[in-house]
């Protein structure tokens, strides 16, 4: 028979219907996009492509959908890697882009004071290539006190053993992987979220795969409401 009397560690009398901290919310968090450009799509081959594009558009409509700050950053983009993804681009047309001549992000002052202009302390971070251009400001920013979240799937190395090998080093310096779409619901987090019910349910339609047209087929045949 299962046990089932609280570990003693529990104190019961603090447990109650609330967040965790640790999760990423629209109050908390920034996302920091670095280097989703040609020249660095060229050379990523850790994961197909076309997905990672649609990753890293599906994790730039759920920063608008939840108005969370976004920094948008690029490398060499006039002399070598050209300009920032245009689907990228499209969801944030005004944004002020920050290029760099420094592969690792953290050490140009421009982009950390944008970074610090947001007011957050967690960081959800994504780009190519995993092994220098989100390993370098991913250390460097948890070494001066951020949280960081790597967004696997919108993020690319150049093999996949270089993608794997540079979220093990993250990860054991504390930076947490993550999906973009994990992100997505988790900014959303409850279903009886009204504000951005529909937004939620576009964004998964148009990024979300199996989930989305499964999300398609329900209002379309069952109810308009059917999701989540």
């Amino acid at each position: 028979m299962t046990d089932l009397t609280p570990a003693p560690d529990i104190d019961l009398t603090g447990v109650s219907a609330r967040p965790s901290p640790d999760l990423i919310s629209p109050d908390n968090a920034m996302m920091l996009f670095v280097d989703h450009q040609p020249q660095m799509f060229f050379g990523a081959a850790s994961a197909d492509r076309a997905g990672v594009i649609n990753a890293t558009v599906g994790l730039a409509k759920a920063a608008r959908v939840f108005d969370v700050p976004v920094v948008l950053s690029t490398v060499a983009a006039e002399s070598f890697s050209g300009p920032i993804l245009p689907q990228l681009r499209a969801v944030f047309p005004e944004h002020e882009v920050v290029d760099r001549t420094s592969m690792n992000a953290w050490e140009d002052t421009a982009l950390v004071e944008a970074v610090k202009a947001t007011g957050r302390r967690k960081i959800v971070l994504s780009g190519l290539w995993t092994e220098v251009c989100l390993v370098l400001p991913a250390l460097s920013a948890i070494s001066q006190g951020y949280e960081v979240y790597v967004v696997a799937d919108a993020s690319a190395g150049v093999t996949p053993a270089a993608h794997e090998h540079a979220l093990q080093r993250m990860t054991a310096a504390g930076a947490v992987p993550v999906t973009w779409l994990q992100v997505l619901l988790e900014l959303q987090r409850d279903w009886a979220r009204t504000e951005t019910y529909a937004d939620t349910l576009d964004v998964v339609k148009e990024h979300g795969g199996a989930y989305g047209m499964g999300v398609v087929y329900a209002q379309s045949m069952i109810d308009p409401h059917a999701a989540g």
